[in-house]
This record gives structure tokens, sequence and C-alpha cells, in this order.
């Protein structure tokens, strides 16, 4: 009887460890859904990752791009000068006058309030948006402006502008109509995305378009929200008189830039 018991035992111990190491050697199943959801996650990191990296080299070969547009605009105002430069010396060496090309370009800056303005400078203030005292513009200069200029010189002073004038003023006081908004220039892309079509992609692009009052001077200067200027430093002289006769309204000429110095 001991040694059936014994037989027993041992028949019956393999018995019960059996199941335990199956179930042991065996992982748990993954749920299917749990499978696709990591699939998902997994292609949507990766076409991030690709999305930012097409980004990233879209920026830097925008980035090249207008690099070499600015480069090419400084050797163009450097040809400009050195030709205005010997065209001078040829003609003094000849004995003859020097006249210089007229100007195309000018910047009009309102000083007189709204006060007994009659209704016809208004309008004509309206339309080159200087409503409010200190505004400044840029003004292609032609017949009709010239003409437009006359009827309200008694509330403006303007002059022509240099290549640094025009820089300090995009780039300190610059800002953009966006949607009708006034916004601050703080990237190219603000720019590129209002006038892409128009060819003009950063602020080089837009301060060389004004400068040279281009095919596009029109969208540039639009696109310009009207500059606020600070009353210059030391005050006005005397805004009822014009500027020849010791006041302030009327055409400066290049003593605009001395007058935008003081206000920027």
């Amino acid at each position: 009887m001991a040694d059936t018991a014994k037989t027993a035992t041992k028949k019956v111990a393999p018995a019960s460890k059996g199941p335990n190491k199956a179930a042991s050697s065996k992982l748990p199943a993954v749920p299917e859904t749990v499978l696709k959801r990591r699939k998902r996650r997994d292609a949507a990191k990766a076409s991030l990752v690709k999305a930012a990296l097409k980004v990233r080299a879209q920026r830097l070969q925008k980035k090249k791009v207008i690099f070499k547009r600015a480069e090419l605009y400084q050797k163009e105002y450097l040809k400009k000068e050195r030709d205005e430069i010997r065209l001078r010396r040829a003609t003094v060496k000849k004995g003859d006058y020097y006249v210089p090309s007229e100007a195309k370009l000018a910047f009009v800056i309102r000083i007189r309030g709204v006060n007994k303005v009659a209704p016809k400078v208004r309008k004509v203030l309206q339309l080159f948006r200087l409503k409010q005292i200190n505004n400044g513009v840029f003004v292609s200069l032609n017949k009709a402006t010239v003409n437009m200029l006359r009827i309200c010189e008694p509330y403006i002073t303007w002059g022509y502008p240099n290549l640094k004038s025009i820089r300090e003023l995009v780039y300190k006081r610059g800002f953009a109509k966006v949607n009708h908004q006034r916004i601050p220039i703080t990237s190219n892309e603000i720019i590129e995305n209002a006038l892409k079509n128009k060819d003009i992609i950063c602020v080089e692009d837009l301060i060389h378009e004004i400068f040279t009052v281009g095919k596009k001077f029109k969208y540039a200067s639009n696109f310009l929200w009207p500059f606020k200027l600070n009353t210059p430093t030391g005050g006005w002289r005397r805004k009822n008189n014009h500027y020849v006769e010791g006041g302030d309204f009327g055409n400066r000429e290049d003593k605009i830039n001395e007058l935008l110095r003081r206000m920027v």
C-alpha cells in the first residue's frame, strides 16, 4: 500500500505543475485596436517630422534668395551713386553746369490740424491718407500729385527722402495694413503673404520698390500704414510760414532728411 501511495504522489505532482509553466511562458495578446492606434500615431509623427524638415529647407532657400536680392540692390545703389559723381565731375571738367534728374519720390508730413480746413484741402489730405498731425506717407511725384501737394501745402511739409531715411522709417516706424488692421512688421512672412503676387517677399524688396518708385510702388506704399511720427526735437518753428520764409510748411527738398532724423 505504501508503494502504491508513492507512485500516486509521483504521478499527481507533475500533473499539477504542467499548466502553470504553460501559462507563464505564454505572453498576453495585444488588442488589435491598440496596435492600430500605435500605427496611426507613428505615421502622424513621421509626417510631422517630414513636414518640419520641408519647412526648414524652404526657409533656408528663401533666406538665400533674400540675401542675393539684398546684395543686388546694394550694388545697384552704389552704381547709381557712382554714376551721379562721374557725371558731375565730367560736367565740371567741361565747364558746364550739372543739373541732377528730377526727384520721383516725396515724403509728405502733415503738420496742422483740422480747424478751419477747406473741403477741397480736406479731401486731398484724405486721399494722401494724412488724417492726423505728424502722419507721413510716401508719394510718387507726377503732375497730378504735385498739383495736389500745392492745394494742401499750408498743412503739410514735404521733401525728397534718401535711402537712409527710407530704411529708418520702414525698420523703426513701419507698420503693415493687413485686413484693414495696423500690424507691426516683425517678419518677412507678413510682407510675403500680402505682396507675394507683386514679387515683394521681404523688407529689402519693399524698400527698393519705394526708393526706385518701381512698377509696384502703388501696392508697396498702400501696404504701409501711414507713419506715426513724433514731434521733432526742438519743436516746429512757425507752422503758418513757408519753409523758405523761416517757417515749416511747403517743400524743403533734401532738408526733409534732417527733419526725419528728429522725428523718427
